[in-house]
Parts: structure tokens; sequence; C-alpha cells
């Protein structure tokens, strides 16, 4: 059955081009939820799916029908809202479950704002044997340090940089230096591993460009809403306006990073080892993958649990 009979399409390459964002906009606020339209290109339009992702948040799917080299399709469906916990909402209250979404390679960080059916009719999977899974994990035991949903707000930013941001400064010049060097002994025999370098490099750089964003402006404006609850008072509106707007713009951010590593996944096979990996090159997959899974811990904290609950903080004291 074809889906995309009596779904309209814009075609993007007959409009001027300062009107081919705007008017995809256009397109994409006049749909109510479960609806989609189709844009026609004539190149990869992924740089809407960023400005989409940071002006709109994750409240939408982006299915390629076409992908080049002359003709370009994608298919913007816009998620109906749901009365089910998103998965990045059942992360927050217990971490255990992460590593059953891992399983079945569902996002719980970047697209933490999925419910799981929505998210498995995505990937063709079976609800139920997710769902089921998640329920035989056993009655999880309160662990306070783990708790992360119950922290103190400015507590929790402090603990993201603490830990996670120091991790991410820490780890990135070993990093670039083993993913240049495999590349450069074993690029001839293993050439996904140039890729991998080019990727790392990527991720790093957004990093060091994103983490000193928080905690220049979104954390310490957090920590002044926080300070402002407790003390029964009211702030001035920021410059920036919502909280929202930089937020927005930490989860686009977020998303790339995270794509990036994705990406080293694909191309390593999971970092799985061939068989002349030198010790350079198993040590290299190990940090890589220690590294994507506290960027996971990382993302989690900040999109699921410090601002949702900064979001609803602002309603409080502005």
């Amino acid at each position: 059955m074809n889906t995309t009979e009596t779904i309209d399409t814009l075609d993007v390459t007959t409009l001027e081009p300062r009107m081919k964002h705007p008017t995809i906009f256009q397109w994409f606020d006049a749909l109510k939820g479960g609806e989609a339209f189709i844009i026609h290109n004539d190149h990869d339009p992924k740089p809407l799916y960023y400005q989409l992702l940071g002006e709109r948040g994750n409240i939408f799917k982006w299915e390629y029908l076409e992908q080049g080299p002359e003709v370009w399709e994608v298919k913007i469906s816009k998620l109906t809202p749901t009365e089910e916990e998103t998965i990045g909402e059942l992360v927050a209250k217990d971490f255990r479950k992460a590593q059953v979404f891992k399983k079945y390679g569902i996002d719980f960080c970047c697209g933490g704002k999925k419910s799981i059916s929505q998210v498995c009719e995505e990937k063709g999977l079976d609800p139920e044997v997710v769902e089921r899974e998640l329920n035989a994990l056993p009655e999880a035991k309160a662990v306070a340090q783990n708790d992360f949903d119950s922290w103190d707000l400015s507590f929790l930013a402090d603990y993201i940089v603490n830990i996670h941001h120091k991790y991410v400064r820490e780890n990135i010049p070993a990093l670039y230096e083993y993913t240049s060097k495999i590349a450069r002994v074993h690029g001839a025999n293993h050439p996904e591993l140039l890729q991998v370098a080019k990727h790392f490099t990527n991720v790093a750089n957004e990093l060091e460009s994103h983490m000193p964003k928080e905690e220049r402006v979104l954390f310490p404006f957090i920590k002044q809403l926080n300070e402002a609850k407790q003390k029964g008072e009211k702030l001035e509106r920021p410059a920036f306006g919502s909280i929202q707007n930089p937020i927005n713009m930490m989860e686009m951010e977020h998303e790339a990073a995270g794509g990036e590593l994705e990406a080293i996944r694909a191309l390593t096979n999971d970092f799985t080892l061939p068989e002349d990996a030198c010790a350079t090159y198993q040590v290299a997959f190990a940090k890589l993958q220690e590294f994507e899974e506290d960027l996971h811990r990382h993302i989690h904290l900040e999109n699921n649990i410090l601002f949702p609950k900064a979001l609803e903080l602002e309603k409080e004291v502005l």
C-alpha cells in the first residue's frame, strides 16, 4: 500500500532561497498530530532537520523516501501527543531501563521524548516484547546517589559539570590521539577508521563549543530559577526570552553529537575488533564505547531531568 499518495508534496526547488525554510515551517505548523507532508528537493535537506529540531523540539518524524543523487524526498510527520510516559521519563525514574532500550537500539537520551509505542512503530519492533522486558526488571531498591530525579536542580547542574563535562574534557585529547593513530596505521586495511577519526573530531568540536554555553548561560540561569523558587521571589525575564529557547538549541546540539557517535558505532559494527587489531586499536575502541556510554547518561540527565524540571520552575518564578 502506498501511503504517500494522499499526502501533499512541497516542491522546495521552485521556491526563492529566502522562502524555503519559512515555507516548510509554515506547512509543518499547519499539520495536526499524525499528519504529514513530503518535501521534494535537489539536495539533502539535513540542515532543515536540525533547524526543525532546534525550533520545534522532538515532535516530528523524519523519513527519507528518496536519497539522491538528483532527487531527495523526505516525509515529515507531526507526532501525535500521547498520554503514555516517554522513554526519557521511564529512564529518569529507573536508569536500569536504559539497558533494555540500548539492546533494541532505542535512543533514550536524544530521542527520549517519544513513547514506547511511537519508537517501536518507527523501528518495526513489537512494543509488547519491549514492555515485557522492562516489566521483568526486579523491583529497584532506592539508591540515593543514583536518584537523580529527586536531586536539587542546582546540585544536579553542578554534578553534570563536575562529572560529565570534566570527563569529556579529560578524555577528548587521548581519543583524538588514538583515533588518529589507528586511522594512520590501519587505515589502508580498514578504511572505515578514517571516517571514525573524522566523526570523533566532529563530536569533539561539537562538545567543546557546546559545554561552555551551558556553563556560562543556561546552567547559571537554572540556578537563579532554583534560588528564586526557594526564596519565594520572582525573576525578570532574561534576554533570551523563555528558557525553552536555549534548551532547544542544546537539545539540537545533543542530537548532532549523538548522531556522530551513532555513525562511529555503525562503521565499527558495534565496536567489533578485527583479528589484526593492535593494543592501541583495542584501547581506542574500548575508550570510544566508554565515551559513548558516558555521553548517553550525560545527555539523559539534561534532556530528561534537568531541562524539563527547569521549564516547570520557570512557570513558577517568571
